[in-house]
């Protein structure tokens, strides 16, 4: 029996042993089922129990909530290594796919509840968004016209805008960094098109010079630190990354103050638009390490 009378609904139901595979097990292979582990002695559980049910009648059949009493369902409780209560575990394709224990207050479980669920079908956009970013290195133009139907569908969608006005920055097109500009500062590429924005002050730099004019300076004065700051915005725009931390870490290493400290600020802004994961950031941040200290 469960601590509160329930609807009607069949987004709250008891579970036993005997109903446990197709209830919870089976059924979470097409909507995600919630287990509360709960014994009618228990006095966390009668705090945590109307919550879950609360939730789960609101969330109108998005999530079930399978309601199992250890006392009377041991073998269950045991094979779940229960070891007290209240246990919740949550199921999706017939395995647990997160869980917690103890009475949480309501806000902690609704932020519980949003992580087990199943992230949403991907939109048309979001598709043309994913085939885009998969071609990028070796179709740059089929991907900013991926990039371009996907904004003509949803004109607000991030990563489209955030794709194709780094493309578009890369590319010389000054029209990037208005695209750039229109990522919302709540999206997951935020933080990235910000990086891009600052790397686009030194793009841009590229412009009125010559790269081979540039490395001649280079080579006759090594000390050339203004070349140097120029060849780097070149190696960015040829998408010459690896080349271009290289030119920027031997600023950092002769003077530290150029351009206030420009060259630094431009390698942060890079490893951050490359991504905390990309092999390129996690050498350039140990090399900058050592070159500073």
């Amino acid at each position: 029996m469960s601590l509160v009378n329930k609807s009607a609904s069949s987004s709250v139901i008891d579970v036993n042993e005997r109903t446990f595979r197709a209830e919870v097990l089976e059924r979470s292979r097409t909507v995600p089922v919630v287990v509360d582990f709960w014994a009618p002695w228990c006095g966390p559980c009668r705090m945590l129990g109307p919550i879950l049910e609360r939730l789960a009648t609101e969330a109108k059949g998005a999530w079930i909530l399978a309601k199992l009493n250890v006392d009377e369902n041991p073998r269950l409780a045991q094979m779940f290594q229960v070891q007290s209560i209240p246990a919740v575990k949550a199921f999706r394709d017939g395995r647990v796919v997160d869980e917690f224990t103890g009475a949480l207050p309501e806000s902690q479980v609704r932020a519980w509840l949003k992580r087990i669920m199943p992230p949403p079908p991907a939109s048309p956009a979001d598709r043309l968004a994913e085939e885009a970013a998969a071609i990028e290195d070796r179709d740059p133009l089929g991907a900013k016209a991926r990039y371009e139907s996907a904004l003509s569908l949803d004109p607000n969608h991030s990563a489209s805008l955030f794709g194709l006005g780094r493309l578009m920055l890369v590319a010389g097109d000054p029209a990037g960094a208005e695209m750039l500009k229109k990522v919302p500062s709540n999206a997951p590429q935020a933080k990235q098109a910000q990086a891009w924005l600052t790397l686009a002050e030194l793009i841009a730099e590229a412009e009125e010079t010559n790269p081979s004019t540039l490395l001649e300076r280079i080579e006759q004065n090594p000390a050339d630190l203004e070349a140097r700051w120029l060849l780097a915005a070149h190696q960015l725009r040829g998408q010459r990354y690896a080349d271009a931390i290289q030119t920027l870490l031997a600023i950092v290493m002769r003077n530290r103050a150029f351009r206030d400290d420009g060259a630094r600020k431009m390698l942060l802004a890079l490893f951050t638009a490359l991504g905390d994961q990309h092999p390129l950031t996690v050498q350039g941040r140990r090399d900058l390490a050592n070159a500073m200290f």
